[in-house]
């Protein structure tokens, strides 16, 4: 099982299901800077909390700044066990340019 690099119109869908995990890759003070709403930013520090409470059968939805890092990190997630990840090309760069 592998991830899918998804565009900003696919992951609109999973954007407006409640039930899509968004994961933000990107350091804090870009996070707070501004990020997709209800995206959850992992980093080293939470990424074991995060791993040990959210169920493998939800689907995430990862992105990064321009979608090169969310791939390797997508991948991650599959080798840990997610069933449905989703990477976002072109970041939130992208996701800036169409909301």
């Amino acid at each position: 099982m592998s991830y899918k690099c998804i565009s900003m119109d696919e992951a609109q869908l999973l954007l407006d299901n409640h039930d899509t995990v968004i994961v933000d890759i990107r350091d804090r003070q870009s996070y707070e800077d501004g990020s997709i709403p209800k995206s959850i930013n992992i980093s080293k520090e939470n990424i074991d909390n995060f791993m040990e409470k959210t169920d493998r059968d939800i689907s995430l939805l990862v992105y990064c700044y321009v979608g090169n890092s969310s791939k390797g990190a997508s991948e991650y997630f599959v080798q840990k066990g997610f069933k449905t990840v989703f990477s976002l090309d072109g970041g939130y760069e992208e996701y800036s340019r169409k909301k």
